[in-house]
């Protein structure tokens, strides 16, 4: 089969005749599978997750037609999720993919195979930091740091659907700004100043302190937002995109009794996953969440590939 192969790692996948899978639960017919920046990670060999064992086919979810084996019944449309880079086996960006079960959620009609793809696990992410770990209540105020990436795209929506009044998203470029705009955000503020001027501008768009804040990013940003949030208030960190590591004032935080909270989608059963998943793209299929994409042949892996590294929009790749 034809397949975006990683054959070093810290380098670009590359288009190649690759094996069929090995025999798995699920026999999936890829139709559309992104290139996100966990792909990157687990690819580059410096990871958390370890050197991946090379050559393999990178791609941690996608979508596709059931062909076989003892899920769905053949010709079912799912969303798939797979272990590509963070354990030994291929991913999504092939022609076929196998999986277990528990990691194949049937799609319903309605949301598009590359909506479906684009949205996936950032949708989940965002969806849960805001549900689950950040306990968002109707009527609570949403700051969104990194808003114009596909976390930051998929939260702003997700925040609307499930009742927040006011909706704010930090951006760093006009293009980030724009694309936070289009998925929902009530206003934007870009990334300038020092931290008190930040959090105070933050403040004045948001018509108050945050309740919960979204941060994909860490670094300078989630200083600044500690600084915006309400008694009582959860900042909720699923990434570094601009370090790993922000000066954190304990008094502004001991003074609100303010929460700092990890969340990762690891930590989500199948069934969570699920769940949160069928949720999101049912508002993805109304328009609610949107994650903007472009839509590419798979031989266009290695411009997709460098797109995600330099922060593009989303690829999703066709087989």
């Amino acid at each position: 089969m034809r397949a975006a192969v990683l054959r070093r790692p810290g380098a670009a996948p590359v288009l190649a005749e690759h094996p069929d899978p090995a025999a798995g639960e699920v026999l999936v017919r890829v139709t559309a599978a992104p290139v996100v920046p966990l792909d990157l990670l687990c690819a580059s060999g410096t990871s958390y997750f370890g050197r991946p064992a090379v050559p393999y086919v990178p791609g941690v979810q996608g979508v596709g037609v059931v062909e076989g084996g003892a899920g769905p019944a053949p010709g079912t449309r799912v969303w798939f999720a797979t272990r590509a880079g963070m354990a030994p086996g291929d991913g999504s960006l092939a022609e076929r993919c196998a999986m277990p079960g528990q990691d194949v959620v049937p799609l319903a009609d309605g949301v598009g195979d590359e909506v479906a793809a684009a949205v996936g696990l950032s949708g989940v992410a965002a969806w849960m930091a805001l549900s689950w770990r950040g306990a968002l209540q109707p009527g609570e105020r949403v700051l969104v740091l990194g808003g114009g990436g596909a976390v930051g795209q998929a939260a702003a929506g997700a925040a609307r659907v499930l009742g927040a009044a006011r909706v704010v998203s930090l951006c760093r470029s006009e293009a980030a700004a724009a694309r936070a705009r289009r998925a929902g955000a009530d206003a934007v503020v870009r990334l300038d100043g020092d931290e008190a001027a930040l959090a105070a501008a933050l403040r004045d768009a948001l018509h108050g302190p945050a309740d919960v804040v979204v941060d994909p990013v860490f670094g300078p940003a989630a200083a600044a937002a500690c600084r915006a949030l309400a008694p009582g208030g959860r900042l909720v960190n699923l990434g570094g995109a601009s370090g790993d590591t922000a000066v954190l004032s304990s008094a502004v935080l001991r003074s609100a009794g303010a929460g700092v909270l990890g969340y990762t989608n690891n930590a989500l059963s199948p069934a969570q996953r699920a769940r949160a998943l069928t949720d999101v793209l049912a508002a993805a299929a109304r328009g609610d969440v949107v994650v903007e994409h472009e839509v590419a042949a798979l031989d266009a892996v290695g411009a997709a590939w460098a797109s995600t590294a330099a922060g593009g929009t989303r690829t999703v790749l066709r087989p």
